[in-house]
């Protein structure tokens, strides 16, 4: 059995329209996925019309509209190195993220970093959604069934080595392995944490977010994000309003999208204090290690958040050496697929920084919350403090979508990675000529 290609999809939906999605730095975003599908010559037991009846491996890349496009054209100049690889003896996903990323060429790009970096991780992804499906697993199940050594065979330790060894990475999962199989069903029963972001919505009015403040207590949401950075006084009001309408009970995180430098962000901060936010969230660029340690320095005891934008495991590793973060967000689709990731989580645990994944964006729920209950199960082996974001539309366009209950997500049961898109949605919300934009 062999990879035989990809299928590409531009797919974008207009979120701007009701500003879902809007922010301090992307006040009116289009939520869209650069849709992949790596394609084999073996039958597929779903008989996705997408993919022909074969069986296929999902993922995409997360943009925000226009980029959608330049996004598509890196995935499809990673397919020669690619189609053609079976599935049993060249699939080995550990040489395969480490083959794409030294690729000479595609190197020069970035290097590690940056739209080609992503399309790295898209293929990574879709190949991840692929062997989960072959073995019948959630990914989550099927990361958590390795055994240390295979986990650490997968993580690329170059220019790690000074924060995190292969040795200290296996020690890290042999004490993560303890108490797994207890750990798994606790999951099962009880789900993994979630925050809920649905309300925070720059764009939105006063009256809608009390209302959706008011709806998220109601949800069973001990945490809820606004978005701030646009204007003092109007966040000033708005944290007003959200915690009256959430009450003592239920915290209050913030996010800045970037939008400050170093000095803007410490005075809002210390404005923005009285109101005891659980943490502020990219207060300033994610590359400026040294600025976002000065912030936390300069803040605390407000917490200090970032991670979605982080480009690699290199900066992560630094964020963490320079002790500027005190909440690590990986994100699914930003680096090179769930290898770095793993390598993201182990760096985090190496440190003793909690993981609240990155996931205000469609199919982000989705796909990261694998990466978190697999931290959880074989690796962490907690959930305090630790919260997986929320955001509640666009989860309809998927084949097995992410749920969330009284609050808590709900452990996949279904094999893959949960990134399938029903071929409807990708068919209406396909840019330009889908029902959606025609």
């Amino acid at each position: 059995m062999k990879i035989t290609g990809f299928d590409t999809f531009d797919v974008r939906f207009p979120t701007s329209r009701q500003l879902d999605g809007s922010d301090a730095m992307n006040p009116n975003p289009d939520y869209s996925a650069a849709y992949l599908i790596v394609k084999t010559d073996a039958a597929g037991p779903d008989g996705d019309q997408l993919a022909g009846g074969v069986l296929a491996g999902y993922s995409y890349v997360f943009t925000i509209g226009r980029g959608n496009d330049i996004q598509l054209n890196a995935i499809r100049a990673l397919e020669p190195l690619v189609a053609g690889l079976d599935l049993d003896s060249d699939l080995d996903l550990g040489g395969l993220s480490r083959r794409l990323i030294a690729d000479s060429p595609l190197r020069w790009l970035g290097p590690e970093r940056g739209v080609v970096h992503m399309a790295i991780g898209a293929v990574v992804n879709a190949c991840w959604d692929l062997a989960a499906r072959r073995a019948g697993l959630p990914l989550w199940r099927l990361l958590a069934s390795l055994t240390p050594e295979q986990i650490a065979d997968l993580v690329d330790f170059r220019y790690l080595a000074d924060a995190l060894t292969r040795d200290e990475a296996i020690g890290l999962l042999e004490r993560g392995a303890e108490g797994k199989a207890e750990r798994i069903k606790l999951l099962e029963r009880d789900g993994f944490p979630a925050y809920t972001t649905t309300p925070g919505w720059l764009g939105y009015s006063d009256e809608q977010l009390a209302a959706l403040c008011r709806a998220a207590v109601a949800a069973g949401f001990d945490q809820v994000k606004l978005k701030v950075g646009a204007k003092l006084e109007d966040d000033v009001r708005r944290i007003q309003i959200a915690r009256e309408a959430v009450g003592d009970r239920v915290a209050i995180a913030l996010d800045a999208n970037q939008v400050w430098d170093v000095p803007t962000a410490i005075s809002w901060m210390r404005a923005l204090a009285r109101f005891e936010p659980d943490w502020i969230e990219e207060p300033t660029s994610p590359d400026d290690i040294l600025g976002t340690a000065v912030i936390r320095r300069e803040i605390s005891p407000v917490r200090v958040a970032t991670g979605e934008h982080v480009a690699n495991r290199i900066v992560f590793k630094q964020l963490l050496q320079a002790g500027a973060i005190d909440v690590m967000q990986i994100d699914a689709c930003r680096v090179a697929g769930v290898n770095e990731n793993l390598a993201n989580l182990l760096l985090a645990a190496k440190f003793g920084v909690p993981v609240c994944p990155h996931a205000g964006g469609v199919g982000l729920c989705e796909l990261v919350q694998h990466l978190a209950m697999f931290d959880y199960v074989a690796l962490s082996g907690t959930t305090e403090r630790r919260f997986i974001e929320w955001i509640d539309h666009l989860h309809e366009h998927f084949v097995n979508p992410a749920v969330v209950r009284d609050g808590r997500y709900v452990a996949p049961t279904a094999p893959g990675a949960s990134t399938q898109m029903w071929s409807r949605s990708v068919a209406e919300y396909s840019f330009p000529d889908g029902a959606a934009w025609s």
